[in-house]
Formats: structure tokens, C-alpha cells, sequence
């Protein structure tokens, strides 16, 4: 079962506080999504950063306000959804790589057009496809409709190393993971 709801006041901390709280929280959009077992903490001052040169249209959003969601489109295929964190005006945000699917299973599958639970979310592009994410919701409240975070109710074992898919700041040790999850993205 889901904890509180996480509000903007959760997010308006640095990336780097954030992203470990977030394993094991529960992230739902339109009722469909399930529990975060992976997310990598990207910060203004982080060169692999979408943020890093500065504030651009498709950047907007990940300066904030904290609480809101920055989704693009990864190499021009894959849509990925951050959560924005810190204070309106410098660029932090959580990329969610990675859930296990619990709430809304047969609509996954549908738009996924597949049926293995463990495929469905294990990704940040496969999740946003699972989950119905698209450009549409970029800038959008995390604490409202379609929305649905809930804190986490137990501390969960994690597991932190490098991030995946990136070619600068490769050593920094900002991908975080719930254990020994089947539902990752890539083992840790």
C-alpha cells in the first residue's frame, strides 16, 4: 500500500536528497504505473545534464518550479520523464528509468504490445510508453491530475551506482535502485 502523497514541498530539495526517497515510491498516471525501483539524479552543474548550458525552450521546465515533471524525447524516439527537484531557477531533476508495474496492467500491455510484466517499465522510454507519457504532460504538477506520487512506506535496501546511457560525468555515482529488483532497467 502507497504512503502520503508526495506534494512540490518533497521535490523543492536537491536532487541529490531526492532521488534515493524516491525508490520504492509509488508513481501512478491516470490510475496506470506502479512502484519506482530506478531513477538517475541529473544536476545543473552535472555536464551529462540537459540543463547544464543553460535555459533553453525544451529545458524550461527542468528549471523548475520543483514538483513539476520535464519530459523530452530521447534521441528523437523515447519519451523520458523527470522529476524536477531544488529551487524555481536552477535545473535538477530525477529521471524514473524504471518501474514495477502494479496498477493498470492491461493497459500497459496494450500500448507496450507486449505481456511480460517485467518488460512493460523497465526503461525510461519503455516506461513512458507503458505509463501514456508524452510531451503533453511536460511542465505539469507532479501533486496533481494525471498524477499520483505516494511516499514510500518502508525503507527499501538500495543499490547506487553509474548511470547508464550517458558519455560525460560517467563515474559520478547518481543512479539509484531498489536491490536485487527484476524490474530494472540494467543490473547494478
Amino acid at each position: 500500500m502507497a504512503g502520503e502523497r508526495l506534494t512540490r514541498e518533497f521535490f523543492a530539495r536537491t536532487v541529490h536528497e531526492v532521488a534515493p526517497e524516491l525508490i520504492g515510491a509509488t508513481l501512478l498516471v491516470d490510475g496506470v504505473g506502479g512502484t519506482i525501483v530506478e531513477v538517475e539524479a541529473y544536476d545543473q552543474d552535472d555536464p551529462a545534464s540537459h540543463g547544464f548550458r543553460g535555459l533553453t525552450a525544451r529545458t524550461a521546465s527542468m528549471f523548475g518550479p520543483p514538483g513539476h515533471a520535464y519530459v523530452y524525447r530521447s534521441y528523437g524516439v523515447h519519451w523520458c520523464l523527470n522529476l524536477v527537484c531544488a529551487e524555481e531557477g536552477r535545473s535538477e531533476a530525477a529521471l524514473v528509468r524504471a518501474l514495477e508495474p502494479t496498477a493498470g496492467l492491461d493497459a500497459m500491455r496494450e500500448r507496450r504490445g507486449l505481456e511480460a510484466q517485467r518488460s512493460l517499465c523497465s526503461g525510461p522510454g519503455k516506461l513512458c510508453q507503458a505509463l501514456g507519457i508524452t510531451r503533453a504532460l511536460d511542465g505539469l504538477p507532479l501533486d496533481e491530475p494525471p498524477f499520483e506520487l505516494r511516499a514510500r512506506e518502508v525503507e527499501p535496501a538500495l543499490a547506487v551506482g553509474r548511470r547508464i546511457g550517458i558519455t560525460r560525468a560517467v563515474e559520478q555515482p547518481w543512479r539509484h535502485g531498489l536491490a536485487g529488483s527484476p524490474f530494472l532497467s540494467r543490473r547494478f
